[in-house]
């Protein structure tokens, strides 16, 4: 049985593919900052936020729109990636590798 979505839901998931479409434009070194800077920015935003919120998500998809076309021009070729990102980007990890363990 196929997932039913809602408009928003559709609208934030294709921004998702294209943002993850977009690191694979980048030079190879910094992929991996790129994707980190695209799952964390999408993670934390996701659990700030109540779903019923839907004006505050329709502005940060626009809001998303807009620095995604900033990152998707070819001149753009690295980004900048706090140690607050690193360290989550560990703690999901840690938690990921927990929870197939069990």
């Amino acid at each position: 049985m196929a997932i039913q979505r809602s408009g928003l839901q559709k609208e934030i998931l294709a921004l998702y593919r294209r943002a993850l479409r977009m690191v694979r434009t980048k030079p190879p070194p910094t992929q991996e900052k790129f994707r980190l800077f695209v799952r964390y920015a999408f993670k934390t935003q996701a659990t700030a936020l109540s779903p019923r919120d839907v004006s505050a998500i329709e502005h940060l998809l626009r809001k998303g729109r807009r620095q995604l076309e900033t990152y998707e021009d070819s001149q753009v070729r690295d980004c900048w990636v706090s140690k607050e990102m690193y360290e989550w980007n560990e703690r999901d990890r840690r938690r990921a590798q927990q929870h197939s363990a069990s």
